[in-house]
């Protein structure tokens, strides 16, 4: 009988052979989203947190510039996001900073536009919040809210037709009622979420599940202002574990046979460990994850490939139910569990994150730049209603580059004062920008509505009006050019407000005697106060940093008068040389030599004055000579050290904190000049 035989060699490589595992088959993923009933539903919410400015300015921001400071480019984001999203009908995003999507969007072919379109109608594309930026709630005025909202929703509803239903300010430090109501309740969210409240605050909520409210932002219009609130249980990244941005160190999912460090059951059991524990502090069986923070997304698919995997085993597992989900989809969750809410009323003002570390002190933050954004502001609403006035031209000047300097001003890192300097530099150089460009509407539009002086004619204008930004350093070149040799000096006063304002005006002037008359004609009181030696060293310096140049008038005076003026409208006075007989304006008086340090100013007409130093402009005296009563005055001004920081506690005071290295704050008498 014949036996075969085989070489030992070659049936140990069969018996290999027979040993490999076969070649895993391509896998698709399971990523149908869906809420289950009865089982915890992770909502994980793929998002980025693009700030419009902060270590970087919006520009570098965008395009990927200055790296150095800030490996970040909102320009990869979008790109990355939006070819992710079409590769999977399933996957979601929402997005926040108009500003940034609005310079993405011109950069678009129409072919892009129409499938960008297609996801925003899918719901895979969800713009959150809407505004131009992530605003603060502290610094801005209310109205500075409303503007820069409006102008992100305009765009959102003209180019989708779509206008956002959630607040999303996770960022900004501390909350006020003023969102909730105004951005809230009058808006028409249906929901708010943020992420920084008091650390004291928060480790309350957790412990009796109060981190979901309704916030009544005024108790005197009651439920009206309400608005359905999440306070996000730790900061606004994923839990720890779950950042997988391309250098970022969470273990990936690793779901291939072959590979060594195949890890599945792992990473689906730290995932249930991770949502039972916020379940464990969150009412109802919804929770979110927010899949995202800074600047991510730069390359998208490190996240949707390790989240479509989550979904896909996690869901296998059973335990928990995971799915691809936006805030309004988690908010109409909400809605639907028939839980009774806690109310919160008031502010959630001020923000502590650890101990000794109130964020309070980016309410004084750049005090300059908070002033210069808030005078614009002003001077916006007043251009903004004589551009309506006039009619709009398509060639004319206009409001725009303001509206949307002014808007991502508001930035939780910009009029807040937090940003870098080179950053707030830009801020200012936008700003200042826009108010050229405006300034040109309101004086052409100021000079057709004096003209035609009856309604919207088509009269064209022949008065020429010049502005005067630099009144607060004393610099007015028409105002002490114009009344030289016997001219006469035309001030248009406008009230945007919505009611009548008598207001005090006050013009740099050279001569003495001058009156001071209405549009009819009557002479109206005015006064002319000394111009102190601080203010002129103040003119001088300025004036010469603003225009390169000194300034070439002499000024002495201030011309002060009362001034009425209609609401919603304007009021003309006319300055004129008196006759030498005729009224003048009152001369207010200085006790000595102006050159003297002892030199004092007298604020006041008839019995009543107020005595300040000419020097520093300190108050002095309160003289009533009717009742011959003189009150000598102190004022003093102080100032609190900030802390440095320490190896044992090593917070310091700066533009967020404010810590000082005392209670008390020291007393300075240092002269400003």
């Amino acid at each position: 009988m014949a036996i075969a035989t085989v070489p030992l060699t070659l049936a140990l490589l069969l018996l290999a052979l027979c040993l490999l595992p076969a070649q895993p088959a391509y896998i698709a993923y399971n990523t149908t989203p869906s809420i289950v009933p009865g089982k915890i539903n992770v909502h994980l919410v793929p998002h980025s947190h693009d700030d419009v400015g902060w270590l970087k300015t919006v520009d570098q921001y965008y395009v990927g510039a200055n790296n150095s400071i800030r490996g970040a480019c909102v320009q990869n984001v979008l790109d990355s996001v939006i070819s992710a999203l079409l590769d999977d009908k399933n996957r979601k995003f929402i997005y926040v900073e108009v500003a940034f999507f609005q310079r993405w969007w011109r950069q678009q072919s129409d072919a892009m536009k129409i499938k960008v379109k297609e996801l925003v109608d899918s719901g895979q594309l969800e713009f959150i919040n809407g505004g131009m930026c992530m605003h603060d709630e502290a610094t801005p005025h209310y109205i500075d809210l409303i503007d820069q909202t409006t102008l992100g929703h305009q765009f959102i509803k003209k180019e989708f037709g779509q206008i956002p239903r959630v607040g999303w300010q996770i960022d900004p430090f501390g909350h006020s009622a003023v969102q909730a109501y105004l951005l809230g309740a009058e808006l028409g969210f249906d929901s708010l979420f943020f992420a920084r409240i008091d650390y004291q605050d928060r480790a309350k909520r957790l412990k009796d599940k109060t981190l979901e409210v309704i916030w009544r932002g005024s108790k005197s219009l009651g439920s009206s202002s309400q608005i359905f609130t999440g306070i996000f249980p730790r900061h606004y990244d994923p839990p720890d574990g779950f950042v997988f941005e391309i250098n970022d160190v969470s273990p990936p999912v690793q779901d291939d046979v072959l590979l060594f460090d195949y890890n599945v059951q792992e990473r689906v059991d730290d995932f249930v460990a991770a949502a039972l524990a916020q379940a464990n502090v969150t009412r109802t069986n919804h929770i979110m994850w927010l899949m995202g923070t800074d600047f991510r997304y730069q390359y998208a698919n490190s996240w949707f490939r390790q989240m479509d995997k989550f979904i896909h085993y996690v869901n296998q597992d059973g335990r928990v139910h995971a799915l691809y989900s936006t805030p309004t989809i988690y908010t109409d969750a909400k809605y639907t569990a028939n839980e009774e809410w806690p109310l919160k009323f008031d502010d959630f003002f001020p923000y502590a994150d650890h101990p000794n570390a109130y964020w309070t002190g980016y309410f004084t933050s750049r005090p300059a730049f908070k002033g210069y954004v808030r005078a614009m502001s002003a001077y916006f609403l007043a251009a903004r209603q004589l551009e309506f006035f006039k009619g709009r031209t398509s060639s004319g000047p206009n409001t725009d580059a303001l509206a949307d300097a002014l808007a991502i001003a508001q930035h939780h890192d910009a009029v807040s004062g937090t940003q870098r300097q080179h950053v707030a530099a830009d801020y200012a150089l936008r700003i200042s920008i826009g108010y050229l460009e405006a300034e040109k509407l309101v004086a052409s539009s100021l000079s057709f509505l004096a003209d035609s002086k009856v309604g919207m004619g088509e009269k064209k204008s022949t008065t020429n009006f010049q502005q005067c930004p630099l009144l607060n350093i004393s610099h007015c070149p028409p105002s002490e050019a114009a009344l030289q040799n016997g001219k006469r000096l035309v001030i248009v006063i406008y009230n945007p407000l919505g009611w009548q304002r008598n207001n005090v005006v006050r013009i740099p002037v050279s001569d003495e005697n001058l009156i001071v008359q209405d549009s009819g004609g009557k002479i109206i009181d005015s006064q002319l106060l000394p111009v102190s030696n601080a203010t002129l060293k103040l003119r001088s310096f300025y004036t010469k940093a603003y225009l390169g140049a000194s300034p070439t008038e002499s000024v002495k005076y201030w011309l002060v008068f009362s001034a009425s003026v209609p609401s919603l409208g304007f009021s003309t006075y006319t300055v004129s040389a008196a006759t030498q007989t005729g009224p003048h304006s009152f001369m207010s008086t200085v006790s000595s030599s102006r050159e003297s340090p002892d030199a004092t100013i007298e604020v006041g007409q008839g019995s009543l004055k107020l005595v300040y130093t000419a020097d520093a402009g300190k108050l002095t005296q309160y003289v009533n000579t009717r009742n011959q009563v003189r009150a000598n005055a102190e004022q003093s001004y102080s100032y609190y050290s900030g802390n440095d920081g320490t190896d044992k506690d090593p917070q310091a005071s700066g533009a967020y904190v404010f810590r000082p290295n005392m209670t008390y704050p020291i007393k300075s008498d240092q002269k400003f000049i």
